[in-house]
């Protein structure tokens, strides 16, 4: 077996780590108030492992599980909507793609998955639910889901978490 092409994928996925990281943590030291250098360095595996969980469980519907398997095989095959090598825009259509299946995770699983499932830090989990579109519980006096009728903000025949 040639191992060049094998060598050649471990080595940009690895830049691409590492490119991340880099702008995670720029981030992170120009706006210590919103997530800390540590928190923002945790965010990419604490998110693979929220996926991964969410994707297990058995209380969340099978399509929303497919549509997690989906998204994890969409960043991890190599073709993408905009290819990776172009610089910051490469990996904005990967943040876009998590952004939209965490919004329609939320909307199917609820707010109250996201944070079952998420095993990292507290501001971590402001960040995603900021990605997914869900608002701090409590935070201007409704239930976090982004409605302030009690439902799941998808048209009305959602839990009520109130």
């Amino acid at each position: 077996m040639d191992w060049e092409p094998v060598l050649e994928i471990a080595v940009g996925l690895l830049a691409a780590y590492a490119f991340l990281l880099a702008c995670l943590a720029v981030y992170a030291r120009r706006h210590p108030d919103v997530i800390s250098l540590r928190d923002a360095l945790r965010l990419g595996p604490d998110l693979v492992g929220l996926i991964r969980r969410l994707a297990a469980d058995r209380s969340v519907p099978v399509r929303t599980r497919v549509l997690l398997g989906l998204l994890a095989v969409y960043l991890v095959v190599p073709i993408d909507l905009v290819p990776d090598f172009l610089p910051v825009i490469g990996y904005a259509d990967d943040v876009v793609v998590i952004a939209v299946t965490l919004r329609a995770v939320v909307r199917t699983a609820g707010p109250e998955a996201l944070a079952r499932h998420w095993k990292g830090s507290d501001a971590g989990l402001r960040a995603v639910r900021a990605l997914a579109g869900v608002r701090e519980p409590g935070a201007d006096g409704t239930d976090g889901t982004g409605s302030d009728d009690g439902t799941d903000g998808a048209g009305g025949a959602g839990r009520n978490t109130a």
